[in-house]
């Protein structure tokens, strides 16, 4: 191996990586503010290349169902708690909330979809559809349970992991799929020549971890998500909703979940069960970060995703394998070195 080549893998590493970090820092997002482990959210990544794979086909794609679905189970399970107080108002703003809005959007789809839209009108439709999802899945799988323990929370995730790996299979098909990229063709930058979408998306998640800097630095949402994640109990005695920000830390999760699986369908064929292994390797690097730290996470994402690149080139055939083996000498460390505790105290 020369050097050329060697810069050639790391240029895919850490394109490979910048998708893992947007996916690795939102796992630690959503787990710092509600204990969840999300598992799912590569299939929200998944599902958003494939939604608009089927935009660039002419065909309406499979979450605008879908998300009318996940609506009117959140009006179900909402009517099955609450029970007593249940009158003509309460129907019209659920069925506001979480019907009417998902219906427009399906209706919406239906109009352009066979039109083939632009490129950024697809990307804004399919980002549209994925982030009502977060706060969807929130509501039905875990703000029942939202006081449980860690591991309750976790077994959980996995549970709505098999529901969406079989709902995937069900709205999308089994067949995998590729989008367009963002900017066609090929750079030279000294002695490599970079596709315009790996510069994308290196803009994007660059652009995207500058935004989360700020909006959790500088506004007054996120100063309310960084409270909840550190003391939940002591953010709802000052009065935050930490429902609300749970709600909200799902949505964001889920846009960004969208704006990946956008950016990495021009790279590869995704399928409805691609999302899996993807966010395993973002899982990989919050693990490395204890779960805790945004920069550590990104650090890791890219190590993750240049140790997988020189992998296969090396070994092709256990490039997985070596990826995912990472967690154990990591775990067997934060054991020895993390102080235990059978559960956070709020």
């Amino acid at each position: 191996m020369n050097t050329t080549i060697s810069l050639f893998l790391l240029q895919d590493g850490v394109i490979n990586g910048a998708i893992y970090a947007l996916l690795g820092v939102t796992l630690v997002l959503i787990f710092a503010v509600t204990r969840v482990i999300f598992v799912p959210q590569g299939e929200l990544a998944a599902w958003g290349a494939l939604t608009l794979a089927a935009f660039e086909a002419g065909h309406v794609p499979g979450t605008a169902p879908l998300l009318v679905l996940l609506g009117l189970c959140c009006v179900f399970s909402d009517m099955l708690r609450q029970r007593r107080g249940l009158n003509g108002k309460w129907f019209i703003e659920r069925g506001l909330r979480d019907i009417a809005g998902p219906l427009a959007l399906w209706a919406l789809c239906i109009w352009l979809a066979p039109q083939k839209p632009a490129l950024w009108l697809s990307v804004a439709l399919t980002v549209s559809l994925i982030i009502p999802m977060g706060p969807m899945i929130y509501r039905l799988a875990f703000a029942p349970i939202a006081d449980a323990s860690v591991l309750t929370l976790f077994i959980a995730a996995i549970g709505v992991h098999f529901a969406f790996t079989g709902t995937g299979l069900l709205f999308f098909g089994a067949e995998g799929s590729r989008t367009t990229a963002f900017i066609a063709g090929v750079f030279p930058i000294g002695v490599l020549m970079v596709k315009g979408q790996s510069l994308v998306v290196l803009g994007l998640t660059i652009v995207s971890l500058i935004g989360l800097y700020i909006f959790f630095d500088k506004t007054l949402r996120g100063k309310a998500l960084r409270a909840t994640a550190v003391n939940r109990l002591g953010a709802r005695l000052v009065g935050i909703p930490t429902q609300s920000t749970g709600r909200f830390a799902f949505a964001l999760g889920a846009g960004l979940a969208a704006l990946s699986g956008t950016m990495i369908g021009s790279l590869t064929t995704i399928s409805y069960d691609s999302g899996f292994i993807i966010s395993l390797k973002g899982f990989v690097a919050a693990i490395a970060a204890g779960l805790a730290s945004y920069p550590l996470t990104v650090l890791a994402a890219l190590g993750v995703g240049i140790l997988e690149s020189f992998s296969a080139f090396f070994a092709s055939a256990f490039k997985e394998v070596i990826v995912f083996s990472l967690i154990i000498p990591m775990l067997v460390w934060r054991s020895l070195v993390v102080r235990h505790s059978d559960e956070e105290d709020e």
